[in-house]
């Protein structure tokens, strides 16, 4: 037997079940996912993170979960999820490793760290699907890592907020290999609807696209509500009026009945939200790009900030509205 061949033989006996490469391909056994064959890591259970990864323990998926504050991982681990002490540890035991964090620092510690990163854990043929929002070039940078040790990457960046997460009604923007992201389709069918958007990176430009859309958005309504008050219109009325015409947005659903409340709880928070505008603005500039809408929205944003107001919700931007127009909202 060709030397060659009995080296991928050995291989084949000690790797997973679920990914396999073939000799003359890099594409990814076409075996159907399923939780007998396909072990999951997860990387990250925060507002977002919780609810997607419980999706996958629901569907019968075996799971192994880190995060830094092992606090926000108990609901996972009541359900069944192990307890991991590392990202390396988690690759470890995992066919497929999900990963949503806060920043594009973490995102590069918990993979790509050469003792505790996930990738340096991760078998021959194993898969990593960042969800954090992050900058396309380390994207790339993921996936050339991933593929000099026979590993998969792909970055899937998720839209709808933490009502999306939790009723599994996100939207999905995946970069990378459009095989593997196929073939990943029964895992993220979990959680939302995936959108294949391109090479690898694609799915970082898609989301932060979706991000600068979201910012006018955002700034649009709470500019509507506040001009509504000042008028004296009824608010709750006016909301209700406008959600059904060409002015109604996802924004009024998700937002315009929390915003009435004076409840800014954080389905995606400002922290967040204002890095995500730095990584478009810069996007913008490296392409000669001129979007004034996004940068008087980031410079609000980053107003909240400045206040203490970070760890608040993205609906919270109706605050830095009244403070620059000296009204308060009796709601």
């Amino acid at each position: 037997m060709p030397l060659l061949l009995r080296r991928y033989l050995s291989h084949s006996v000690v790797s997973s079940s679920f990914f396999r490469r073939s000799m003359a391909s890099s594409s990814i056994s076409s075996d159907p996912i399923k939780p007998s064959n396909t072990k999951i890591g997860w990387i990250g259970t925060g507002v977002m993170g919780r609810s997607m990864c419980g999706h996958l323990i629901r569907a019968g998926y075996s799971v192994t979960v880190f995060n830094r504050t092992i606090s926000k991982a108990q609901t996972l681990l009541d359900m069944g999820a192990k307890l991991a002490d590392s990202p390396r540890s988690v690759a470890a035991q995992s066919d497929v490793v999900f990963s949503i964090v806060g920043y594009p620092s973490d995102v590069r510690h918990v993979l790509l760290d050469p003792n505790s990163g996930a990738l340096s854990g991760l078998r021959k043929g194993g898969v990593l699907v960042d969800m954090t929002t992050s900058e396309p070039s380390l994207a790339e940078e993921i996936a050339k890592s991933a593929s000099s040790v026979n590993c998969f990457s792909i970055d899937a960046p998720v839209s709808g907020g933490d009502l999306g997460a939790k009723n599994g009604k996100l939207s999905i923007f995946a970069g990378g290999d459009g095989t593997t992201v196929k073939r990943l389709d029964p895992l993220f069918s979990l959680m939302g609807k995936v959108n294949f958007m391109g090479t690898s990176g694609k799915g970082q430009f898609a989301k932060l696209g979706n991000q600068i859309t979201i910012a006018s958005t955002m700034l649009g309504l709470v500019e509507g509500i506040i001009y509504a008050h000042k008028s004296g219109l009824d608010v709750k009325k006016f909301l209700e009026a406008i959600s059904t015409g060409a002015a109604g947005s996802k924004s009024i659903d998700l937002y315009g009945d929390r915003i009435m409340k004076r409840d800014f709880d954080p389905g995606f928070y400002v922290n967040h939200f204002v890095k995500d505008l730095g990584i478009c603005l810069n996007e913008c500039q490296r392409m000669g790009l001129a979007l004034p809408g996004l940068a008087l929205a980031q410079q609000l944003y980053l107003s909240l900030k400045a206040h203490g107001e970070g760890d608040l919700g993205t609906q919270a931007l109706i605050l830095s509205l009244e403070r620059l127009n000296n009204v308060s909202l009796d709601l």
